[in-house]
């Protein structure tokens, strides 16, 4: 690639422009600073994602100032949540707590929700470039300084910055430029892999409640989203669902609605529209997201299996976190690293108990005798499925419902159970406690250190990686 036509500055710089990218850049500019957004998307733009939003998620777009706009994409409100245990038949049924005043989720197409972020930032006095693509990071003494892209009239332009933040996904051109996308310092295997589609919803007594059921191994949900639809997502285990995109796609999407008979009874007389959408070979993941110069919001830095639909408020929350964080510090290169720096800790303070959650949801196993414990308390006591949805909603974290006590509740049902099931009910407290342990030794993990960066040069993101 030859040199830049152009060369430019402004106070951060923001590499992808949908949930995170433009959650930083709202809070840039509203603290006054110069912010580029550069995406190589051209709004309004689809992206893979099963796209829940509870409570906390809502109360976030609020915050954003995107709440509004969002809302009028016709996204019904979702005032009650229901989880269910098909085989014995235990159903966790309750309305939402509410987060900063907001009582309802909402389950809306990323096509239009991220348009209305992009435009929230624009009107907030960052300025978006779309269909720009970043290939290269400028570096300046050990820093990132600024970024390479090319226009799509494949102009080559150049932007200084004090701040470059990569909000780019999981393939994140910029992680992989500074050294980081191949080695995360966390990195889960998820046992799931995900099938989804939308349906045109003939279900009006429905569209107010968003459902998950477990059938032995299989996850589904039905949530009501924008434009009279319903998004039903399929979650089953690797080992028994195709490992690549094929024809058969389809059918065997459809078949995993009729293997959970409350699914299939929700979706009876509703329409597929569209095609399925495939999501494989999913980690969930911490990489090191801070470093001079540079940051990583949203999926680039930190990812969760969408078993637990936390991925679009946390990428939301922390990307305007960073940006309010850094805000005033973007003069001061000694002092931004260390605001970027405790940002970093933060996230993984705050996520790692959700991440450790969603990673046992997403084994891909049957109820485990701990959770047919929660869900068979959920059913019969209100306060304990209101909480169980609190966990969901961030309000409470899931070592306040897995407490010591309800795990001693079900130590005494094992035991004194049938003989037949005492074998696996001991085998199975015995992994309940090595996880404890295991978990117990992730939330002690020491941030790494980073790569060693060059001093002065271009560095140039491999054909394969440059995508956003």
């Amino acid at each position: 690639m030859s040199g830049p036509d152009t060369v430019e500055h402004a106070d951060a710089i923001v590499v992808g422009t949908r949930c995170a990218g433009s959650a930083a850049a709202i809070a840039l500019a509203r603290a006054g600073r110069r912010v580029i957004g550069l995406d190589s998307a051209r709004f309004p733009s689809d992206a893979l994602s099963t796209h829940l939003l509870w409570p906390a998620g809502v109360a976030e777009l609020n915050t954003l100032g995107a709440l509004e706009p969002v809302r009028e994409l016709g996204a019904p409100p979702l005032t009650v949540a229901m989880a269910v245990a098909s085989g014995p038949g235990y159903t966790v049924r309750a309305p939402y707590t509410p987060y900063e005043g907001i009582d309802y989720a909402m389950c809306v197409r990323r096509t239009g929700m991220d348009a209305a972020l992009v435009e929230t930032a624009r009107e907030a006095g960052a300025e978006i470039r779309e269909r720009a693509r970043v290939s290269e990071l400028v570096w300046s003494d050990g820093r990132v300084a600024g970024v390479r892209y090319t226009n799509a009239d494949n102009t080559i332009r150049e932007v200084r910055a004090p701040l470059t933040i990569g909000a780019d996904g999981r393939g994140s051109t910029v992680a992989g430029l500074v050294g980081v996308r191949d080695q995360p310092f966390l990195d889960v295997r998820s046992g799931r892999n995900c099938f989804y589609g939308y349906w045109r919803d003939n279900k009006p007594e429905w569209r107010d409640t968003a459902v998950m059921w477990r059938a032995a191994a299989l996850l589904g949900t039905a949530f009501p989203c924008d434009d009279g639809l319903v998004l039903c997502l399929l979650q089953p285990p690797v080992d028994q669902s195709p490992q690549k995109v094929t024809r058969g796609v389809e059918e065997f999407y459809r078949g995993m609605v009729e293997q959970i008979p409350g699914l299939n009874e929700r979706m009876r007389g509703c329409e597929l529209e569209g095609k399925v959408r495939v999501g494989l070979n999913i980690s969930s993941y911490f990489r090191r997201s801070a470093g001079p110069g540079w940051a990583l919001a949203g999926d680039a830095g930190h990812f969760k299996d969408p078993v637990t639909a936390q991925g679009i408020r946390d990428a939301m929350r922390y990307g305007r976190l960073l940006g309010e964080s850094v805000a005033r510090s973007l003069d001061d290169p000694h002092v931004l690293d260390g605001e970027v720096l405790e940002w970093e800790r933060r996230r993984v303070r705050e996520c790692m108990d959700i991440f450790q959650w969603t990673n046992r949801q997403a084994r891909g196993e049957p109820l485990t005798p701990l959770e047919l414990e929660l869900y068979r308390s959920a059913d019969e006591h209100p306060d304990v499925a209101v909480g169980l949805i609190e966990v969901y909603s961030r309000l409470r974290t899931p070592n306040n419902v897995v407490s010591p006590a309800r795990l001693a509740r079900v130590v005494a049902r094992g035991i004194s159970g049938p003989v037949s099931s005492r074998a696996a009910f001991t085998k199975q407290l015995g992994r309940e406690v090595r996880d404890a342990a295991s978990e117990w030794a992730q939330r002690r993990v020491a941030l790494p250190d980073l790569p060693t960066p060059p001093t002065d040069s271009v560095r140039r993101a491999a054909p394969t990686s440059a995508r956003q």
